[in-house]
């Protein structure tokens, strides 16, 4: 396995890849299977639940030639497995085993279920399958007595990166006798023929931006820049530049007044990747200004808007940490996700006006969060945060002086 700005990829080739798929359908759980391109990549660096979603994912398969040159630039060799190949495999598969396959079809897609169904009985003409039109926001309209009477053992959403993985990491417990659960993006649409897919020549040479650019130029162009250049440019820059510099970084001091004591009470949250790891609150700040970037992490993490907070203050550049100086398993996952040398770290300081209501952290970043006196902060924060969180709470301390 290999990490790609951050997001995990499996280096094995398709042989094996198809080994493990098949293996799945002996399991008693549903393994979620993504297939990262540049595009969704670059999408998930700029959604952190996304990013959290993939690198959830049990088998991940390289989809992309872009994918392939990056890895080549960290010594490492990656096959590609397309989202239409998988598609096409699992669906010979299923009707080879007898396996029910179920189809999530966004309403708004190219094709439609009439489409698909006509498609797939042409093709696979004995196999026993489902097609569900769903929207891809809401969908909590869907008929769920339905989909699980049906009892399928494969699921294919087709609702567009990155709706279809979140849809299937939060959904896949609802599913009766679930083993494969794969987001397949506009796959179905090669299937009934609404685009023609690149000749197997121009797959294989790496280039199918071009053969895809010609045939939609204007859905296109926006698309494929991305994928080839943006994208080329920040694996550049990830592995060439970032680890020299420091991941500017602000931390989230929200504090409220202790009616039985004359210590304020500050939040602190407990990171979802570890248990017993409590930390203030904090973020990148993404080329934001502090209090930007602050307010948007208190609003990300805890779901509170800007009523339920008064800044007090901000302060910049309050402690620099390298990564070398966490543990091995910390290190290497703080390098994977961001590629930095360390953080830069500035403080923003808030008043809490609201109530503990209407605190609800996402289930992505943290796994808990509670109200602690200023004088205990320090003992129950990780120990690897002790250091910067003295500075924080000083900081903290001499501003309420004021």
């Amino acid at each position: 396995m290999i990490k790609i700005l951050g997001i995990k990829i499996d280096n094995i080739d398709k042989k094996t890849a198809r080994e493990k798929i098949a293996n799945c359908l002996n399991t008693n759980k549903a393994c979620f299977i993504t297939t990262p391109n540049p595009e969704i990549i670059l999408k998930a660096q700029e959604n952190e639940e996304f990013f959290y979603i993939l690198n959830k994912a049990n088998i991940s398969l390289a989809d992309g030639f872009g994918l392939k040159l990056a890895a080549k630039l960290m010594w490492k060799k990656i096959e590609r497995y397309t989202g239409a190949d998988l598609s096409t495999d699992l669906l010979c598969l299923a009707e080879k085993e007898n396996k029910k396959v179920l189809i999530l079809n966004w309403t708004k897609s190219l094709s439609t279920k009439d489409d698909i169904e006509k498609a797939i009985i042409s093709k696979y003409p004995k196999l026993n399958f489902l097609v569900i039109d769903s929207e891809r926001v809401n969908t909590e309209n869907l008929d769920w007595s339905k989909i699980n009477d049906f009892q399928a053992e494969i699921l294919l959403v087709n609702f567009g990166a990155y709706y279809q993985e979140k849809f299937i990491y939060l959904n896949k417990h609802k599913f009766n006798n679930l083993k494969i659960a794969v987001g397949i993006g506009g796959a179905l649409d090669f299937l009934s023929g609404k685009i023609k897919r690149a000749p197997r020549i121009i797959r294989t040479l790496g280039i199918e931006w071009l053969w895809r650019l010609s045939q939609e130029p204007k859905k296109r162009c926006k698309r494929i820049f991305n994928a080839v250049f943006v994208f080329s440019f920040k694996i550049f820059i990830w592995k060439f530049v970032q680890p020299f510099k420091y991941r500017k970084n602000v931390v989230c001091l929200l504090y409220k007044e202790d009616k039985n004591s004359d210590k304020n009470k500050i939040l602190i949250v407990e990171r979802k990747d570890e248990k017993n790891h409590w930390q203030l609150p904090q973020g990148g700040t993404e080329g934001e200004s502090l209090e930007k970037a602050a307010s948007r992490e208190v609003e990300e993490e805890l779901n509170l808007n800007p009523k339920h907070l008064k800044i007090i203050a901000n302060y910049r550049n309050l402690h620099k940490y390298t990564v070398h100086v966490w543990p091995k398993k910390m290190n290497r996952k703080l390098k994977a996700m961001s590629g930095y040398k360390g953080q830069k770290q500035g403080l923003v300081i808030f008043n809490f006006l609201g109530n503990d209501e209407d605190i609800k952290i996402n289930y992505f970043d943290h796994r808990n969060w509670q109200w602690i006196s200023e004088d205990k902060l320090i003992s129950k924060v990780h120990k690897h945060r002790k250091e910067a969180t003295k500075i924080f709470l000083n900081k903290f301390k001499e501003t309420k002086k004021l």
